[in-house]
């Protein structure tokens, strides 16, 4: 596990959630190759969904760029070893 060396680096979601998003992208990071982004992702968005209804989107990678709206305390961007990783729940869903 990877807990306590993620870096976050822009999040309006409750601490609670936050420390959440980062242990559930450590727990995929030892279940999948760190190659593997759209696997990391999707485990992601899979536990996210499950815990806080549906709608959630999660990024995962090194070098992407993204425009988004998300409802208000639904969004995490943190570093985690080399991958950077965004959380949010889009703002069309209820």
């Amino acid at each position: 596990m990877l807990e306590g060396k993620a870096m976050v680096e822009d999040s309006d979601m409750p601490v609670k959630m936050q420390v959440q998003a980062m242990a559930i992208a450590s727990q995929a990071l030892d279940l999948f190759d760190v190659n593997d982004c759209k696997s990391i992702a999707g485990h992601i968005k899979k536990e996210f969904d499950e815990s806080y209804g549906s709608g959630w989107q999660c990024v995962v990678g090194s070098n992407f760029g993204c425009f988004f709206t998300h409802s208000k305390g639904t969004f995490i961007y943190f570093q985690l070893e080399t991958l950077k990783f965004l959380i949010f729940k889009d703002s069309s869903t209820p």
